[in-house]
């Protein structure tokens, strides 16, 4: 026999060794595997929580792990709650909103606030209409919108998100002469504020309502 079949033979051998040995240590993968958690903290990992799991929704959305829990927390309740596309109603729930304050036309948005805030922006419109002043305004955009906080009530299932906004609009306030008395008719002002939104997970009604406000 010549050396060379020989040296093939040993050549096999020592493979068969080495993947019968990695066999032993890592085990075989048949089928599906749950992944496995990673401690949050750990380069390139995603955080852990107790109850509840989070997902890329949350977790592209929010960076405190409070937040995050209270997010997932929501979601255990209503699986099929998505932060994404919350924000996307906060959006444009702040447009109309704000829109609808300035020009007085609370009846229409009334179902979006809550009565705290109904009780406000009908006082400030009524203090608007006593003195004369009127508003006129236009909605540019939102330079900037970021979830500011979530919190959830497990025994309530009332969850609230404070969502910061900035915002950029042209705004005046007249007098009844028709002179500026607030803002600018020409230039673009930019507006900050956080708002916070209330929800019973899991009611029939899927509509958020407005809070509070805060600068």
């Amino acid at each position: 026999m010549s050396s060379v079949p020989i040296q093939l033979i040993v050549l096999a051998g020592i493979a068969i060794f080495l993947i019968l040995k990695l066999r032993s240590v890592l085990g075989t993968r048949d089928g599906y595997e749950p992944p496995v958690n990673v401690p949050a903290g750990t380069s390139g990992a995603k955080p852990e929580v107790i109850e509840g799991s989070l997902d890329d929704d949350i977790i592209d959305n929010v960076g405190d792990d409070a937040s995050r829990s209270a997010l997932a927390a929501m979601k255990a309740v209503e699986p099929g709650f998505s932060v994404t596309e919350f924000l996307k109603g906060a959006r444009g729930a702040y447009e109309m909103i704000v829109m609808a304050f300035d020009k007085g036309e609370i009846d229409r948005i009334r179902p979006f606030v809550g009565d705290e805030v109904e009780q406000s922006f009908d006082a400030a419109v009524a203090d608007r209409a006593t003195r004369g002043l009127t508003v006129t305004s236009s909605f540019v955009g939102l330079r900037e919108m970021t979830l500011a906080a979530a919190e959830f009530d497990k025994t309530t299932k009332r969850a609230e998100i404070s969502v910061r906004f900035t915002a950029e609009l042209i705004r005046a306030v007249r007098d009844a002469s028709g002179a500026v008395v607030e803002g600018n008719a020409t230039a673009i002002q930019r507006q900050r504020e956080t708002w916070t939104f209330s929800r019973a997970m899991g009611a029939g009604d899927p509509n958020w309502q407005l809070t509070a406000t805060s600068d």
